[in-house]
């Protein structure tokens, strides 16, 4: 059985190879040449940045030698953390993801470094290396699963965040995963935590459990409140993400959201008021952005609940506003939507209105917008929901048929059963209107949505 072939070994005969004297292949890589003679040797560790030197003298791509370096280094050898630490660095900056999960595979067995993999992690997050850094707390988090420090839930904390993306149920179940671990972080860290759990069930529209979390949020910041103002404390060295009257009135926000969903308008109107025309004494500028974005979204969201309730008198200044705030617009778009077809009035001014925005919006669905994207996935499928039911009940088949499939197809990719679910049953309401070409498309979504949920037969595909 032959050797294995050895980053040293590789180097040697490369240099043969070649016809180099050691001297010139120092000299091209930047590597002195004692060095590279004891590297070869196997009496002196190879550092990462000669590493790179010599993988970049050899013209090899970045990394070349990184998954055998790691196997040599980490995994057939005890690791250590000055060799360790620039290794994973490197291969978070080339995206080696496989390099670092076998590495910190072994380094779980030794926990020797678990604090200084936490605070690598963290940096890490800061320069936007996500998916490294999430390996890196995974790891920590199960090496410390049996414990119940504080570093245990800020790993899954980090983790939860980590993990929210498009798929409902990925999400729905970060959430679940992520929630016990709550009352184990920082008072401060608690107030983010809670907000983030809230939004993720926004846009799962699980409004219960928002309306839970909202209540809960407002009990823990009137508590800091207290204690803040009897230790006259300032926020200086503040540990949550904004100023601690922000999230009193983001509980408010939530729950005038909840009664809005429930359609209870008088109650969302009283909540909207607790959040509009705030006063801080001695207000900083950055207290000053969020008094302004608060009132904002106060006076934006009195015109919709008059709107939901009726009030046509306040459509057309809920319109200038969402045209002027871009970041509205699609939720403006959707509750007028969802008021004409409330009460069947006609908006076809409004879509011509907004021709090109939803021209954008069929195009391109990763609009920017400061909304997470749990919520404005929910409101992109509602718009649509929405829009196909309204051209439907304007006879205009075509129009509404393409915008059903709209829907449906976004629907499909973010697992949101409850949308598919109403998409079917739009779609066969109206089926013996469809054209042939419309309804070869609706087959073969509804096929993927079987082959998704792993149906056994194909009831109902035939029929289209």
């Amino acid at each position: 059985m032959e050797p294995a072939t050895t980053i040293r070994s590789t180097i040697e005969d490369y240099i043969r190879k070649q016809g180099y004297t050691l001297q010139y292949f120092a000299d091209i890589s930047g590597v002195n040449a004692g060095t590279l003679s004891a590297i070869i040797k196997g009496t002196r560790p190879i550092a990462m940045a000669q590493l790179d030197l010599i993988t970049q003298g050899m013209n090899l791509e970045e990394g070349y030698f990184y998954e055998t370096y790691g196997a040599e280094c980490f995994v057939e050898s005890a690791p250590h953390w000055r060799r360790l630490e620039p290794f994973l660095q490197r291969c978070a900056e080339l995206d080696k993801l496989d390099c670092i999960q076998r590495v910190i595979q072994q380094v779980t067995d030794d926990r020797s470094y678990i604090s200084e993999l936490f605070e690598m992690a963290e940096g890490m997050l800061e320069r936007g290396q996500q998916q490294a850094a999430r390996m890196l707390y995974e790891c920590v988090a199960e090496c410390e699963k049996y414990q119940h420090s504080e570093r245990l839930a800020l790993c899954q904390y980090r983790i939860f965040t980590l993990s929210l993306g498009q798929n409902q149920h990925d999400n729905l179940r970060a959430a679940v995963h992520f929630e016990p671990y709550i009352n184990r972080l920082d008072e401060e860290r608690q107030l983010d935590a809670i907000r983030e759990l809230a939004n993720t069930y926004n846009g799962l529209c699980h409004w219960d459990k928002v309306y839970q979390l909202a209540d809960e949020l407002l009990e823990r910041v009137k508590c800091l409140e207290q204690f803040k103002s009897k230790k006259r404390e300032v926020e200086i060295n503040r540990i949550s993400k904004h100023p601690l009257f922000t999230y009193k009135f983001y509980a408010y926000l939530l729950m005038a959201t909840v009664w809005g969903e429930r359609k209870e308008y008088k109650k969302a109107l009283e909540y909207t008021s607790l959040y509009a025309n705030i006063v801080i004494e001695n207000s900083t500028s950055e207290d000053q952005l969020f008094i302004k974005r608060f009132n904002e979204w106060a006076e934006v969201n009195t015109y919709l609940y008059k709107l939901m309730m009726g009030d046509y008198d306040s459509l057309y200044s809920y319109l200038d506003f969402i045209e002027e705030n871009e970041n509205e617009t699609l939720l403006g778009l959707v509750k007028v939507m969802e008021a004409a077809n409330i009460y069947q009035l006609n908006v076809d001014k409004v879509l011509k209105r907004f021709e090109l925005f939803i021209h954008m919006l069929a195009n391109d669905h990763d609009y920017q917008s400061s909304y997470t994207t749990q919520i404005k996935d929910d409101r992109y499928t509602k718009f649509w929901a929405e829009l196909a039911f309204y051209q439907f009940s304007k006879d205009r088949y075509h129009e509404g048929f393409r915008d059903l499939l709209t829907c449906l197809s976004y629907a499909l990719k973010i697992n949101d059963d409850s949308t598919i679910i109403y998409c079917v049953s739009l779609f066969e309401e109206h089926r013996v209107q469809a054209p042939k070409s419309i309804k070869s498309q609706y087959k073969s979504i509804i096929k993927e949505v079987y082959n998704r949920y792993e149906k056994k037969s194909n009831v109902g595909i035939d029929a289209v």
